[in-house]
């Protein structure tokens, strides 16, 4: 069996940290492997890449996600004790939890609170100097996911809301304030959510029925016992949380345009061009930068050697890059998916398998909603100038974005 590459160093934190979205795929790429050894936050870890070994991280007989995540990020962007951390019956119970706020309906309405919250801010947008895109995005996230969810939000809450939930994202691969900023974000997040939840369960809040914060509040596990009120509250963020992230994504759509402007005539007006579009920004720029699961027990793979309880990463953006999965992969090309939708392990900007029992993002779909709907505003309803500004995005910050947070000015609105 042939020996599975390994990093020298006692320790690979720092570079990591140093590197960021580039620490994985430079030392596949090093070792002419998808598969390495290492050693992070001073725990032996593997490392994967590619498609068929996404295809091999998302096998539940194989993998387990208990105690997979570092401490420092479930205390931070995750929260400790949900669904992402659960394996068997007991996942399979929270997701299908999740994955009942998912319907194409109630997909459509969040979609729809998104466009009036962004049609409601074109005629501020009109009268002021530069707008900081992404700023904005995470305000109309919030108030948005806010009441598709049931959650009462008063206007004067919603700056402070949104600043907590950014923490909570940009705290999970970072150090000192970021990291600090991310765990007071949490434990405020956390006590606002369980007070809805007891609010809710008390009748003292009427969340409406089929919302997030009701299905929350009232769910019952197999043997009948409801959430711990902390566990609900952790729940009810991982609704709130991963929605306000797809501000990311689309200022990286923002950036497409600008970058690539012949796609602007292309997605205005139709649906399957914005498709193709929203994919390949989901593809190219940086989200995420991995996944964790644990060996659940010893196997081999390709020569590889699995053991127990071995932590092991899959990365996620330089799966969405290899050339042998994607010609030309550091190339804006929306065309590539023209007759090839993607599948349960290519791209993978959301993690991978299957939706609705596997660990894949429940929120995906809606993310997708959400990118097109901002990419139609952005080419059909309003015109705006994009001045100079450092719009770089770099792949040694974890999560990435451009600086200026992509800001616009001359903003007006279209017929």
């Amino acid at each position: 069996m042939a020996s599975t590459p390994a990093d020298r160093s006692p320790d690979s934190t720092l570079a990591l940290l140093r590197e960021g979205y580039r620490f994985m795929g430079s030392r596949c790429d090093r070792y002419d492997s998808d598969v390495f050894q290492t050693r992070l936050l001073l725990r032996r870890t593997i490392c994967l890449r590619g498609h068929a070994a996404a295809t091999l991280f998302y096998d539940q007989d194989r993998f387990e996600r208990a105690d997979a995540l570092p401490l420092r990020v479930q205390r931070t962007l995750t929260g400790r004790g949900g669904v992402q951390g659960l394996d068997g019956p007991a996942h399979r119970d929270r997701k299908a939890m999740l994955m009942s706020l998912m319907t194409p309906t109630a997909i459509r309405h969040l979609g729809q609170l998104f466009d009036d919250e962004w049609r409601a801010r074109i005629p501020v947008w009109e009268g002021v100097g530069p707008v900081v895109l992404h700023r904005e995005l995470g305000l109309m996230l919030t108030r948005a996911v806010c009441a598709w969810a049931g959650v009462p939000l008063a206007e004067g809450q919603v700056g402070r809301r949104t600043a907590d939930l950014h923490s909570m994202i940009d705290s999970g691969a970072a150090v000192g304030p970021r990291h600090w900023r991310g765990l007071l974000a949490r434990r405020r997040g956390e006590r606002w959510a369980g007070d809805l939840v007891d609010r809710t369960r008390s009748g003292a809040l009427p969340a409406p029925t089929g919302s997030a914060l009701r299905v929350i509040a009232d769910h019952r596990d197999a043997r009948g016992r409801p959430l711990a009120r902390r566990i609900a509250a952790v729940e009810l963020l991982n609704v709130l949380r991963p929605t306000v992230a797809v501000d990311r994504f689309v200022v990286f759509a923002a950036l497409a345009l600008h970058d690539h402007p012949a796609w602007r005539e292309r997605v205005r007006g139709d649906d399957e061009a914005t498709e193709l579009f929203v994919q390949e920004v989901r593809r190219y720029y940086p989200f995420f930068p991995a996944a964790a699961a644990r060996v659940r027990r010893s196997f081999d793979w390709h020569g590889h050697h699995f053991p127990r309880g071995r932590r092991v990463l899959l990365e996620l953006y330089g799966t969405n890059h290899p050339p042998a999965l994607w010609p030309e992969p550091e190339r804006f090309r929306p065309e590539r998916f023209a007759g090839r939708p993607p599948d349960a392990f290519a791209p993978i900007p959301q993690g991978g398998g299957e939706h609705h029992t596997g660990h894949r993002c429940a929120g995906e779909w809606l993310t997708i909603e959400l990118m097109k709907r901002a990419v139609t505003n952005l080419t059909s309803t309003m015109r705006y100038d994009v001045p100079p500004q450092n719009l770089a995005v770099s792949l040694r910050r974890m999560p990435a974005l451009p600086p200026s947070g992509f800001v616009v000015t001359n903003v007006r609105r279209t017929a």
